[in-house]
Formats: C-alpha cells, sequence, structure tokens
C-alpha cells in the first residue's frame, strides 16, 4: 500500500496565482460565450483495484444551465464503467461547488482539500470492449449492447505538493510568437492548476460498497481552449510515498518554434522546473503493459522514472481531440526504486497508432 509522508513546509501552495484563485467558483454566466470552468481528477487506488482515469465536469458559458461530466472507471480484471453526459447545472446557492446533477466538486480549502462525489448509472462493459469499438460511453449516443449500472463514489481530498499553475491570462501573453500562443490556447488561454494529492472514500459497486486510500491528480481551470491546432500530447504525474512528486506535459515537435515540453520535480519540498528528454507518445493500444518511463531534467539533474501502464481507458477517433486516439491511463511508476501508482493522458493521429485488440 502506498503510504505518502507529508511534510509541513513554508511555501507558495497557490503556485505563484492568487491564494484564493482555487476556491473563485464562477456563479453567473461568463460574458465570452467561450470560456469555461472545470474540474477533474486523476485517481488511483493504493493496492491497485482499480484506476479512475479522469472524472470531469465542464461548465461552458454557451451552455450554462447545462454541465457535462465525464468518468472513466478500470478495476483489476479488465472491467470498465463510463459514461459521459450533460446534466442540469446545480443551484447557484449551493456554494463553492463546480457540477451539475450526480457529480460535484467543492472547495474546502483552496489548493489544500477538495470533495468530490459521483452517482449515476454508468455504462458497463470492458477495456477489450473499448479496442473493439464496442464502447461508447456517450449517453446521447446509441449503444445497444451494453447495459448501465449504478455507480457512485465519494473522496475527500488532501493535497500533497503546491499547484503547478499555468497563468496565461492577456497579460502573459505579450510578446509571444504565432505558434506560442497556438500552444497557449490548446494548454487554455486563462488560468489552469493541476496539483497531486492523496484521498480517503469509498465506492459502491454491484451493491457492494468499498473503502479505499488512493492519490491522484486534480485539475481547476477557467480558461478558453480553442483546439482546432491540437496536434496529439503526453502528459503525466505521480505522487509517491516519501512525499516526492512530479507532472509533465509534452507536445509533438514540429520546426516552426521549439516543442512545448514543461513539467516540474517536486523534491524535498521545493518545486523545480523541469523539460521532459523522452515524451512517451502514444503508439500501441492494447490490454497489455507499455513502458512510458520518462527522464526529467530539472536544476539538479535528471529524475530517471520508469513506468508501465496497467489499467487504462481508450477512446479511438475521440472528436475532443481531433479525431485522435486517446488514453488515459494507470501507471505503476518507479523513482529510485520507490513505486507509486500516477496517470498518464495521451492522444496521437490514428495512423501513428496500432491497436492490439
Amino acid at each position: 500500500m502506498v503510504q505518502v509522508q507529508h511534510r509541513t513546509m513554508p511555501q507558495d501552495w497557490a503556485g505563484g496565482l492568487e491564494p484564493d484563485l482555487d476556491g473563485s467558483i464562477l456563479v453567473d454566466r461568463p460574458e465570452n460565450p467561450e470560456l469555461r470552468e472545470s474540474a477533474s481528477i486523476w485517481m488511483y487506488d493504493n493496492d491497485g483495484r482499480f484506476a479512475f482515469n479522469r472524472i470531469g465536469v465542464e461548465a461552458l458559458a454557451e451552455t450554462w444551465d447545462r454541465r457535462r461530466h465525464d468518468g472513466n472507471f478500470v478495476f483489476q480484471g479488465g472491467r470498465s464503467l463510463g459514461l459521459s453526459a450533460d446534466v442540469p447545472a446545480l443551484p447557484a446557492s449551493r456554494g463553492p461547488i463546480i457540477g451539475g446533477e450526480g457529480l460535484n466538486f467543492t472547495c474546502i480549502e483552496p489548493n489544500r482539500r477538495w470533495r468530490v462525489t459521483f452517482e449515476d448509472n454508468v455504462f458497463d462493459g470492458s477495456v477489450n470492449d473499448q479496442l473493439k469499438g464496442r464502447m461508447l460511453i456517450d449517453a446521447e449516443q446509441e449503444t445497444p449492447a451494453l447495459e448501465r449500472v449504478p455507480f457512485r463514489f465519494e473522496a475527500d481530498l488532501t493535497m500533497g505538493a503546491p499547484c503547478w499553475a499555468q497563468d496565461l491570462r492577456p497579460d502573459k501573453l505579450v510578446g509571444m510568437t504565432e505558434h506560442q500562443l497556438t500552444d497557449a490556447g490548446l494548454m487554455g488561454l486563462g488560468w489552469r492548476v493541476e496539483q497531486l494529492f492523496t484521498a480517503s472514500g469509498e465506492y459502491t459497486l454491484d451493491g457492494v460498497t468499498t473503502k479505499f486510500e488512493a492519490t491522484g491528480n486534480r485539475i481547476h481551470r477557467q480558461s478558453v481552449r480553442p483546439m482546432g491546432a491540437f496536434r496529439g500530447h503526453c502528459w503525466q504525474a505521480a505522487l509517491f510515498p516519501d512525499g516526492r512528486g512530479f507532472g509533465c506535459n509534452a507536445y509533438p515537435l514540429r520546426a516552426e518554434d521549439p516543442q512545448y515540453n514543461t513539467g516540474y520535480v517536486y523534491l524535498d519540498g521545493k518545486m523545480y522546473p523541469a523539460t521532459v528528454r523522452n515524451p512517451a507518445f502514444l503508439r500501441t493500444i492494447s490490454e497489455g503493459e507499455d513502458d512510458v518511463s520518462i527522464e526529467l531534467e530539472y536544476e539538479l539533474g535528471v529524475a530517471s522514472i520508469r513506468g508501465r501502464t496497467l489499467l487504462s481507458s481508450y477512446h479511438l477517433n475521440k472528436p475532443g481531440v481531433n479525431g485522435m486516439h486517446l488514453e488515459q491511463g494507470h501507471v505503476e511508476y518507479t523513482w529510485d526504486g520507490v513505486k507509486t501508482y500516477g496517470m498518464i493522458e495521451r492522444s496521437s493521429p490514428a495512423d501513428q497508432c496500432t491497436i492490439i485488440a
């Protein structure tokens, strides 16, 4: 079991943003119809029994009275549950909550503690169903081969590292080249925080309630995301039992400007900017393990982190990423002999991927 050591040290837990920004939840419809607020988590059982490969809610100004919520849940043995649905928004008087009917993210203390609850009827299938195109989890699409089953979970999150913040508000964009502005837009024009956490909670499936301890990664953003130029990515993060952690995101190379390649190493209570030497872009899609080891260059040297995928969710030809293949996955990471479970999300054009079903 993963037991994370929390260290109490003076540091900027807001990642350079205003300290209360993480708790500032939009109540009124934004004037810009493309502005969105979203929250999501990636959460992994310390005993390796499940991988919750992104649970997220999107509040888009254009459809402010509705919320998009998504969930991908994979269990040992290959059982996969999933749902994407548009649901009614919560009343604005409910407090510091991002959510809609069935999925809520509640800010207890900005940059420190959040609570997540989910309850809905989800599509019940397998990872193999995903690879063979038999598992479409969009509630608005017809999926006659799949039944829906009730699933719920609740989790209390305690942050294990400061925020890794992307501040791309207008004043931060001055002086960027055209291609840098494009890449900034893919991340989101506005602000975004990403933060490693530990969690305690329980889930109920098939009438059985199971308690768990977990680690994961949390995202909160308010931004506009023009995705037309999206060309693929590789995003990885994990929190380790001794309190160290990392996160990184890279886009494929192009000739015009340097590669978008950014990240951090969290070590001994300090955040170090980092870049990835060898991003593990998506090339093979299967139920089997894939090597997603990386090397992170930072101020103190190179962090060599071994990784192997275990319980992944796949979305083939996903419209939201320009029809690319997308993996949202669970990884066993090893760093200096210390093991943990963490996340990976990566996408590539279909013609660059081999599917083994």
